[in-house]
């Protein structure tokens, strides 16, 4: 199951480092492609604002 981001991102780019499939961008609110998300966790867990959710 694929992780999204939520309203709650204040884009501070912390989850960016974090992901291993490089499958955050950029942008006023990041956005997660659930095709590369291996739905490992590691943005949600650095996520200072809990902006990661599942699917």
């Amino acid at each position: 199951m694929a992780h999204r981001i939520t309203e709650e991102c204040v884009a501070c780019g912390t989850c960016l480092a974090e992901c291993p499939e490089e499958a955050i961008s950029e942008g006023d609110l990041y956005v997660i492609d659930p095709a590369k998300c291996s739905d490992c966790g590691n943005c949600a867990e650095v996520c200072p604002t809990d902006a990661v959710a599942t699917e």
